[in-house]
């Protein structure tokens, strides 16, 4: 079996074990990746980043685990995350994003870019997913009615969890239906 990494690159506040992406990297690992976690340098940094700093700052650090990585390489973006969409595109690697600030130009230009098949996952009640925008960039997205850029729902919590079931699950067909068929 071909050599697998998934590289992990979190948010901005609950690194890259928070739900959203360690379900993504859950089902790359159950895939046969092997999964590098970046956590950031500087944890209280992001909060402080102005839109001009994100890219600069996060690209250095997906270099970094990029490096270390072998074989077929996937990339788990959630949100800040996102801005390491030019390095994504320059290497041609396959991705997901998960709630990925579509209304930044840096993250923007870095998806058009990219030639390699990569997931958008949003909720319509985030700020910063545009959901004409997401079905523009590439035919595999899951919108969420109603979710927040946590993916939370309005409601129960077991209603956002299952919102965290369709995730994964839109997570799994992605890869085994186009990354890693």
């Amino acid at each position: 079996m071909t050599s697998r990494s998934a590289v992990v690159v979190p948010g901005g506040q609950n690194g890259p074990a928070a739900p959203l992406p360690l379900y993504a990297a859950d089902a790359a690992e159950h895939r046969g990746a092997r999964i590098h976690r970046i956590w950031w340098d500087e944890p209280d940094r992001p909060l402080t980043l102005t839109e001009a700093e994100r890219g600069p700052w996060v690209l250095p650090q997906v270099e970094r685990a990029l490096a270390a990585a072998e074989g077929e390489t996937l990339l788990i973006g959630r949100s800040l995350g996102s801005y390491a969409s030019p390095l994504v595109a320059d290497r041609e690697l396959p991705a997901v994003w998960l709630s990925p600030v579509l209304t930044d130009p840096w993250v923007l230009d870095g998806l058009r870019r990219s030639t390699a098949p990569f997931l958008v996952v949003g909720g319509t009640a985030d700020s910063l997913w545009d959901s004409a925008v997401a079905h523009e960039l590439t035919p595999y997205v899951l919108e969420v009615p109603e979710a927040s850029h946590g993916m939370y729902v309005p409601g129960r919590l077991a209603a956002s969890a299952a919102v965290l079931g369709q995730v994964a699950t839109a997570v799994e067909d992605f890869l085994d239906q186009v990354v890693w068929p």
